[in-house]
């Protein structure tokens, strides 16, 4: 029995998320299918590809070299598709989109112009964290993403939508205490952070680890709306989008920081070798209804420093 692509997509999601639930979860599939796959893989190739810790599934030496093979065959897929498409010259077919839950992304309005324009185009839209969205483009597990973060990936083309401002806010109960804060004693209270690489972390880290302080960390979160719900509980301090912390603030259960301001880009992306695939092109077209202003950009070139 041969390794097909549907099994090599499932070793790359555990490989990435090191945890059998998770990839089946992100993969819209049960997790006996999930372990299934890696096993026929194992079974085919004869050798061990993860090793169980005490919380996750680790790579072996051979799994780690396999899985950046794995990741290439699956682009390279993904490419073969694409070139596949263009030789037909009808736009039809699949799109598999990840895009941020948080409102102001506009998707659901790119979705529906797209549908409008090429009813034969069908859509998996997917809610991902915007490391997730990048993991799925790599891997080709995704045609296009909606995420936030610098354009840093030299392998992909990035359009810039806007760039989204976020505040520091904590509870309204130490208001008092923020105000008066420089950013060592706003380092310093409670905070909830983030618990995976993200575009959070990075803007974290270019405000407080380049003034070479580090945050007092007492929660971390891997969804921002669990975030926000600690903090609205009051547990700590959290950096978010300024639209929630004005609301917040507004209701009366939030302080903003005043000596903190941040932005970070809000961008479509996909991968450079697929740039001319009719659905990513139908895609880009549809976006440009929303976001008329929309902007290509190369990578690292849209460094925004934050303001103080």
């Amino acid at each position: 029995m041969l390794v097909d692509l549907v099994q090599l997509r499932t070793f790359v999601a555990v490989a990435e998320e090191q945890h059998l639930t998770r990839a089946a979860e992100r993969l819209h599939m049960s997790q006996s299918a999930a372990s299934a796959h890696v096993r026929a893989i194992e079974e085919r190739l004869g050798t061990q590809l993860f090793v169980r810790t005490n919380r996750s599934l680790e790579l072996t030496h051979v799994g780690q070299l396999l899985a950046r093979k794995a990741k290439v065959l699956l682009n390279e897929e993904a490419v073969f598709t694409s070139f596949a498409r263009e030789l037909k010259g009808k736009i039809e077919g699949k799109l598999a989109v990840g895009t941020s839950s948080e409102p102001g992304t506009r998707t659901g309005e790119i979705v529906a112009a797209l549908r409008a324009k090429h009813p034969l185009v069908s859509m998996d839209v997917m809610a991902r964290t915007s490391t997730g969205t990048r993991q799925g483009l790599m891997n080709g597990e995704l045609d296009v993403g909606v995420l936030l973060g610098r354009p840093v990936e030299p392998s992909f083309t990035y359009y810039v939508l806007t760039n989204v401002p976020y505040r520091i806010a904590g509870p309204i109960a130490w208001k008092k205490q923020i105000d008066a804060a420089g950013w060592a004693e706003l380092a310093s209270l409670p905070w909830l952070t983030p618990s995976s690489s993200s575009a959070y972390s990075a803007m974290l880290a270019q405000l407080f680890g380049d003034k070479g302080l580090e945050l007092n960390s007492v929660i971390r979160f891997d969804n921002s709306a669990v975030g926000r719900t600690a903090l609205r509980a009051g547990a700590g301090m959290m950096l978010l989008r300024e639209d929630h912390a004005v609301q917040g603030e507004q209701e009366g259960y939030l302080a903003i920081s005043p000596i903190v301001q941040a932005q970070v880009a809000l961008s479509i992306a996909h991968q450079s070798a697929r740039k001319d695939d009719p659905l990513v092109k139908a895609f880009l077209d549809a976006a440009r209804v929303p976001w008329p202003k929309m902007k290509l950009t190369e990578a690292n070139s849209t460094r925004r420093e934050p303001k103080r």
